[in-house]
């Protein structure tokens, strides 16, 4: 089955556990203003494989999974091609690879997927439903049910937040993460962690032609970070960092 892919290399922790192969794949369903990747935003584009070629590739690395590691898909959205990433991580299943994945949550048949994932890599970008569609056009019933099949899975779960300045940082916001993960009884169930906003895209969007859509002059101020993670400590949530 073929299967599109703008990057791929090694990464050690920062994409789930250990040293892993990680593949972005081509496509997304959103529009977040801040992404690092707008490569990976259309359907079409980057370098076209067959499965079986990234299957075999898979298999030659294996030395290089220490520490835990293995492969995680992630983009773009890993499930804009999910017919070739169910193939793929099916496979690497059965092979005994370590699998995981990190998405936007918002594809209906997410759970599809459970049965291949040693992690799933979870994004939670805004609390509020109609600020979330209004931002990145992502549809929160969707993140919500996801989210709740993958703890009646037990499906092992790391949410991460992306934190952005003007969007979802400081204490407001924070406390209404925390209601969020409260009425969701996600407290040990899940890790959390916090990605700061950064403009390490900005080259990208120029690259291909277009204007970088956050302010210029945005930055993520060290105390609203700290005190996004007071908050979250203070009502019982660990984070990890990476």
């Amino acid at each position: 089955m073929e299967i599109h892919i703008f990057q791929k290399g090694f990464n050690y922790s920062q994409d789930g556990p250990g040293n892993r192969l990680v593949y972005h794949l081509q496509g997304c369903n959103l529009h977040c203003p801040w992404c690092s990747n707008p490569e990976g935003m259309q359907i079409t584009g980057g370098t076209s494989y067959q499965t079986e070629e990234l299957i075999a590739e898979v298999l030659r690395s294996r030395p290089m999974f220490f520490e835990g590691g293995g492969v995680t898909l992630t983009g773009g959205e890993v499930t804009m091609q999910f017919d070739a990433a169910e193939e793929l991580l099916r496979e690497l299943h059965r092979e005994n690879i370590s699998t995981a994945i990190e998405t936007n949550g918002f594809c209906t048949g997410l759970k599809q997927l459970f049965p291949y994932l040693d992690l799933l890599m979870l994004d939670c970008k805004h609390y509020d439903a109609d600020r979330l569609h209004e931002v990145t056009g992502a549809v929160f019933d969707v993140w919500r049910e996801n989210l709740v099949e993958a703890l009646k899975n037990r499906q092992k779960l790391a949410v991460r937040i992306p934190v952005i300045p003007g969007f979802n940082a400081g204490k407001e916001h924070t406390e209404g993460f925390v209601r969020l993960f409260d009425s969701l009884q996600l407290k040990g169930k899940a890790s959390l962690e916090l990605l700061p906003y950064h403009t390490y895209g900005k080259t990208k969007w120029e690259k291909l032609g277009k204007e970088y859509p956050m302010e210029q002059d945005l930055v993520l101020k060290t105390e609203e970070l700290t005190e996004m993670i007071e908050v979250f400590e203070r009502n019982g949530y660990a984070l990890i960092r990476t």
